[in-house]
């Protein structure tokens, strides 16, 4: 089987499984959207389950998820970049996420390889804060754990149910990357002065002159 079929027939059965999740995304219908022989899933992959197991890892594997820079120079800028990416990272592959979370109590091992992106793009978080504490740029006494799970936490939330739960999202999606990433900033004790200072309206000339009459 050539690379391309391959690739083929694990993208449909991340369509498939996607909408029907694991017993409804059956080896026929997989075959028949990937325009393959039903036998010929089984001659490659083994079963439904590596099949799906594969499909998993090469969709939503660790490897594509976004990871910060080492360049300490600009953190706010660096995260709001980083927080961006990850959103539309979780949002990509937001319905295939959601159908193992939904078939976690019964297949376990599959919500968790689902989450492995999400993971990994904790710990790079993790790593990037330590390098703030170790340069003495952030607090070094600050909880970074639980700064992290409830930054990742929002994140995630955010990706996955901002269109099913909007009300619990008031800011706009456009702005929330560059919003969690203060208040993150806030909770691990970014340095005030790193921080760029939010720019206020200029007076005119003329209402400067008549507030002081």
């Amino acid at each position: 089987m050539s690379e391309e079929i391959r690739h083929r027939i694990l993208a449909v059965a991340a369509h498939v499984y996607a909408q029907y999740g694991f017993r409804g995304a059956t080896t026929r219908l997989i075959a028949t959207e990937a325009d393959v022989n039903e036998v010929t899933l089984f001659r490659t992959f083994g079963s439904k389950a590596q099949l799906l197991q594969e499909m998993l890892q090469s969709h939503v594997g660790s490897g594509a998820a976004p990871t910060l820079p080492a360049d300490l120079g600009d953190p706010e800028g660096a995260m709001t970049a980083w927080c961006e990416a990850t959103l539309e990272y979780l949002r990509n592959h937001a319905q295939v996420i959601r159908k193992t979370i939904a078939e976690a109590e019964e297949r376990p091992d599959a919500a968790c390889q689902a989450c492995e992106g999400p993971n990994s793009a904790g710990a790079s978080l993790v790593l990037y804060v330590e390098r703030l504490q170790e340069e003495g740029l952030a607090d070094p006494d600050a909880d970074v754990d639980v700064a992290v799970s409830m930054f990742m936490s929002a994140m995630f939330g955010d990706a996955l149910y901002r269109d099913v739960m909007p009300t619990s999202f008031p800011q706009p999606a456009e702005h929330a990357p560059r919003r969690y990433v203060q208040t993150f900033l806030r909770a691990v004790g970014l340095r005030a002065a790193k921080l760029p200072v939010r720019s206020r309206p200029v007076k005119a000339a003329g209402d400067r002159q008549s507030r002081g009459r």
